[in-house]
């Protein structure tokens, strides 16, 4: 019981505590944008829920970054962490643009096309992993995720702002096009890596079949004098 405490104790490190941070920033952020709350002045200069809303992503985006740099840095990278990240990712990724579909910001089928990404992604690095092979991150996801964050923060901002409308629609089809790249790219990756585990595993039993199947030699007949 003490060593499970412990180890509970070290998977919640700042690394992790910076993942659940992101989750905590998702309810938050669909609030914002659902209730177009709050609108503040300050001495004068109007901050709005869409400059909120960005403040939330951008920060919630940071916690993302720093949280695998440390973890890298400081050499405390855990089970927590490799379970949490991803599924802390799709949450704010899917809370955003599920939110800028209701406010009529986003084509549905965007968001479903990029959402539907992200479970697919992750639905294949799941049958790898109970295969014991690793998916890795590549640059072309990475550059997918700065990417729906940039269109995120064009699109939030377009609510008050329509003059940046075209930029979020052109950000959201980059979006689009990179999502649906990166899961081909993802969908080769696990092919690849099944084949050879398949492969390697034909090859493993082929001995042991041969044998099984290889038939008794019969005696030759010996003609009788």
């Amino acid at each position: 019981m003490n060593s499970l405490i412990s180890r509970t104790e070290s998977d919640m490190n700042l690394p992790n505590s910076l993942t659940v941070l992101r989750i905590f920033f998702v309810p938050l952020l669909v609030v914002v944008l659902l209730t177009r709350q709050p609108n503040w002045n300050f001495w004068g200069l109007p901050i709005h829920f869409e400059v909120w809303g960005v403040l939330i992503l951008l920060m919630a985006a940071a916690t993302d970054v720093m949280d695998g740099y440390i973890a890298r840095k400081r050499r405390e990278i855990t089970t927590l962490g490799i379970l949490l990240d991803p599924v802390a990712d799709k949450l704010l990724i899917s809370a955003a643009f599920i939110s800028l579909v209701w406010m009529h910001l986003m084509p549905a089928w965007m968001a479903v096309v990029i959402i539907g990404r992200e479970f697919i992604v992750m639905g294949l690095r799941e049958i790898a992993s109970v295969e014991g092979l690793v998916i890795p991150a590549t640059a072309l996801g990475k550059t997918k995720m700065i990417l729906q964050v940039i269109a995120g923060c064009a699109v939030i901002l377009a609510a008050n702002h329509p003059a940046l409308m075209l930029l979020g629609t052109v950000l959201l089809w980059l979006v689009v096009l990179s999502a649906i790249a990166s899961a081909i790219h993802y969908f080769g990756m696990f092919w690849g890596q099944i084949h050879l585990r398949v492969e390697q595993r034909r090859r493993d039993s082929l001995p042991a079949a041969n044998v099984i199947l290889k038939p008794k030699e019969k005696p030759q007949n010996v003609p009788t004098p």
